[in-house]
């Protein structure tokens, strides 16, 4: 056995070969880390320095980037804004909300399941280390084509690993997104949210203060999953093979996590810490240089203390190990007992393995000897910082030029109606039921709205009735034409989709998902999607609480479309006033909200019919999307609108299906203009409406400068347009409905799950 690497070895053989580029480090990196340490690091320090500057964790591309967010004005509901493990907002009667949505897509690829499933376990331990109890999830999800081989051994074990694990920690999934693009194949996208509430005075941060306060480690025990999970798999690009490195993806126990949660807070009731950490991406190397950096001193750590699964774990591969189900906090001596004994009292496994130092200097023993001595900072906060080529894609003129204006229209009224069925029954348009009725979206008995509403809604006081709405989309058809463009846009989508339940939108998390941060062609395009996110989110005034970048989704040098999630949290005073999206009752007026121009460039209409990517997006236009939220706000509150659905993919072809079928109310309906373009044009800003009081709406509609089109009536068992034959809700549904159960079979509906169109009480 070769002799333990100390740090006094290192120091006296600075000449030893070490596997930094093994390990994911540049040979400029590896000897900056030298330059720091004034000598080599130890076996130990090279395995902290290599995932803390991972890319995953140290954002070393993106930073230069992500600064536009911190610059946006300040907003009074931000109470803790970018830098915390999530974000906090005010959402009013001194209650806080925190939420994020994350990335777990490389390991998701390599182990669908438990890839998918400890996705998101980590994002929930992310919101509970801010003092929340985590209330319920979102998730969203892109694989390559539908019918692909590779789409179907992934899928169905995503689906699985999301439903099994929020499922079992009793966390209702209360909406997000299924598409399908071939861009995605080998490089699956799984984006996971969840959301907390607290009151003000709850909020916890991730630091280490008070020289000789305790660091106790507690939850599950350290095993030899996940070590490398952030340096190998999620900070480099897949080859066309895929990978080989099933040790990367950590496995998940969401009944130990539930003992944590219960845990937690009942240790934060009793105010029995003063910094916490979740043990995520690079585990204790990240959960000990960010709270040691993050707090006024040093910290010492012994390692032979943490609890092992695996007791033949070198000292290298605990600090690197990114097991499951762990925390880190920090808690004075005189409470250790207390903490202690309510770990106990949920079963939870504790330890306390180090102490806060009035150092500056991050310490680990291996059974009395130095490993590690480090300047926590460097680990944490001082990693490189790259401003990387960047090039605009040298196919993005010929891409706009090709207009999908110009593609062949359908030339009969029944050709018409055959695309509008197309759309519907296509994979990305289809009914999502397959995935939803596996995950259960009503435990806890607060969800309000659900999927497949445009957001989901939850009440959040039982008193007063105040709840949060949440969406969370990304169109990366828009994106690949225009990220600039397109990443607004999808902004606009996630606050459209808000604003349509009746809530205000408040704040803004995203999920950045690109190719190689090494093609200067993917930095171009990330660049320009932060640039105009910053830019909207600006004239929106709202503000960005945090998110996640995940880079080198690609495979060999095909780069994934640019995928930016954005999620939208708005606040509802009273969720008995929320607005539902189907159609419930005959004899309503459908109105039509906001202005369609002929806007086919990414449409759902141009990729489905044709197989077409081309021309540019929609036009942006905020102060439009503003005045609709705003609209929407108030006819929710003054109990004017019945029903309301925005209008994005699919246009209005699909908004009108999915109004009808939600609760088997059909429509006859007059098309203003071209019924082709009235159809499928996807201008954004717009939604759909249903009121017993046309006027009432006509004249708030005026007062917020919103154009308004009457386009018809509820009932009946059909969708009749003039023109167009005659189209029975049977006929939509049983395309609608056909597709996902075609493509992958039956799914193992999950015990406790509520069928789809069952409507929650309030």
């Amino acid at each position: 056995m070769s002799p333990l690497d100390t740090v006094e070895r290192a120091a006296q053989s600075p000449d030893d070969e070490q596997p930094y580029a093994e390990l994911g480090l540049e040979a400029d990196e590896y000897a900056r880390i030298r330059e720091i340490l004034g000598r080599r690091p130890t076996t130990a320090e090279l395995a902290m320095y290599s995932v803390m500057w991972s890319e995953h964790c140290s954002y070393k591309s993106s930073k230069v980037h992500l600064r536009r967010f911190g610059d946006l004005p300040r907003s009074e509901a931000l109470l803790v804004g970018i830098g915390e493990n999530a974000g906090v907002v005010d959402v009013g009667d001194g209650y806080a909300v925190t939420f994020k949505v994350e990335s777990h897509n490389h390991p998701s690829y390599v182990e669908p399941y438990q890839g998918a499933a400890t996705g998101v376990g980590g994002i929930v331990r992310d919101i509970l280390t801010m003092g929340a109890r985590p209330i319920a999830v979102m998730d969203s999800l892109r694989f390559g084509r539908a019918d692909a081989p590779d789409t179907a051994r992934v899928l169905p074990g995503v689906v699985a690993g999301v439903g099994g694990y929020g499922n079992c920690l009793g966390l209702p999934n209360i909406g997000g997104e299924l598409l399908f693009d071939e861009c995605y194949a080998g490089n699956p996208l799984v984006n996971a949210l969840c959301v907390g509430v607290m009151r003000h005075e709850d909020v916890h941060l991730a630091k280490a203060e008070g020289v000789g306060n305790k660091v106790v480690l507690f939850g599950a025990r350290t095993g030899g999953d996940g070590i490398g999970g952030v340096s190998v798999l999620a900070s480099e690009t897949f080859d066309e093979t895929g990978p080989a490195k099933r040790p990367a993806v950590q496995v998940g126990d969401p009944f130990t996590e539930k003992l944590l949660i219960e845990a937690c807070l009942e240790i934060f009731a009793a105010d029995l810490v003063t910094g916490i950490q979740d043990l995520g991406g690079a585990g204790l190397s990240c959960a000990t240089s960010e709270l040691a950096s993050a707090g006024t001193g040093g910290m010492h750590v012994d390692l032979d203390r943490v609890p092992l699964r695996d007791s033949t774990l070198t000292p290298a591969e605990i600090l690197m190990s990114e097991s499951q189900e762990r925390m880190c906090a920090i808690v004075e001596p005189a409470k250790v007992d207390a903490f202690l004994a309510v770990c106990r009292r949920w079963d939870v496994l504790a330890a306390v393995i180090g102490e806060v130092t009035d150092g500056d200097r991050l310490t680990v023993d291996w059974h009395g000897e130095r490993i590690v001595d480090v300047p926590p900072r460097t680990v944490a906060h001082e990693g490189p910082v790259y401003e990387r080529p960047m090039a605009r894609p040298a196919d993005l003129d010929a891409l706009q030029a090709d207009d999908a204006a110009r593609l062949p229209r359908p030339a009969t009224p029944e050709e018409l109606q055959a695309h509008w069925l197309a759309v519907v029954a296509s994979p990305d348009g289809a009914d999502k039921t397959w995935v939803t009725e596996q995950y259960d979206r009503y435990v806890r008995g607060n969800t309000v709205l659900a999927q497949p509403e445009d957001a989901g809604v939850v009440r959040i006081d039982e008193h007063t009735h105040r709840g949060i709405a949440l969406a969370l989309d990304g169109n990366a058809r828009f994106a690949r034409l225009d990220p600039y463009a397109g990443a607004q846009l999808n902004l606009a989508e996630a606050y459209r989709n808000v604003a349509v339940s009746g809530a205000a939108p408040l704040a803004v998390t995203n999920c950045l998902n690109f190719g190689s941060p090494e093609n200067p062609e993917v930095m171009w395009q990330f660049a320009e999607a932060v640039r105009g996110l910053a830019d909207a989110c600006r004239e929106l005034g709202l503000p960005v609480t945090g998110g996640n970048v995940s880079l080198y989704n690609q495979t060999g040098d095909v780069a994934i479309n640019p995928t930016p999630v954005i999620g939208v949290l708005g606040v509802h005073d009273d969720v008995r006033r929320r607005v539902p999206t189907g159609w419930r009752a005959a004899g309503e007026t459908v109105l039509l909200l906001g202005a369609t121009r002929e806007e086919l460039g990414g449409s759902a209409w141009a990729s489905v019919v044709h197989g077409h990517l081309g021309g540019r997006p929609p036009v942006v236009d905020l102060a439009a999307e503003r005045a609709l939220g705003e609209l929407l706000a108030a006819l929710a509150r003054e109990g004017q609108v019945t029903s309301a659905h925005d209008l994005a993919d699919g246009g209005l072809a699909q908004a009108l299906a999915e109004s009808a079928l939600r609760y088997g109310v059909g429509a006859r309906l007059a098309l203003d203009g071209d019924p082709f373009v009235a159809l499928f044009s996807e201008s954004a800003a717009r939604a759909v409406v249903t009121t017993t009081d046309p006027e009432a709406v006509r004249a708030t509609a005026e007062w917020a400068g919103v154009p308004v089109t009457e386009l018809g009536t509820t009932g009946g068992d059909a969708l009749v347009v003039d023109g167009l034959p005659d189209l029975p809700l049977a006929e939509v549904r049983a395309a609608w409905t056909a597709t996902l159960p075609a493509l992958f079979g039956s799914p193992e509906v999950t015990v406790g799950s509520v069928p789809a169109g069952t409507v929650p009480t309030s």
